[in-house]
């Protein structure tokens, strides 16, 4: 009975640790880039787009539907980009806390 209490003693304080890391999730950045770094896209730990940067060399009409394929990449590239550190940061918060318990991965409680 003993082990059960401190088991869900661990699970408390592995819920609280995973709370406090989500809420400062909102400090990290990623950065992805499309087209050899014409257009760059940078992302938060909350999955928010913050800002886009485009090379002036692709403000022009014809390039309209190119430069909406490279926002979308870059877009894409931070957002993976992201997740990579989001899991990081949250595996980190949990480490050492909880047993391994397979299937149960807490890096992944976004």
């Amino acid at each position: 009975m003993m082990d059960f209490m401190n088991l869900m003693n661990k699970v408390k304080e592995a819920q609280a640790k995973i709370k406090e890391t989500q809420a400062e999730l909102v400090h990290l950045r990623a950065e992805g880039e499309a087209g050899a770094g014409m257009v760059k896209v940078v992302v938060n730990g909350q999955r928010k787009v913050l800002d886009i940067d485009i090379d002036g060399s692709l403000v022009n009409e014809k390039d309209k539907d190119m430069m909406k394929d490279l926002i979308v990449g870059a877009t894409n590239k931070a957002l993976e980009n992201i997740d990579l550190k989001i899991k990081e940061k949250m595996s980190s918060a949990t480490a050492g806390m909880m047993p391994n318990i397979p299937g149960m991965d807490f890096g992944n409680m976004v």
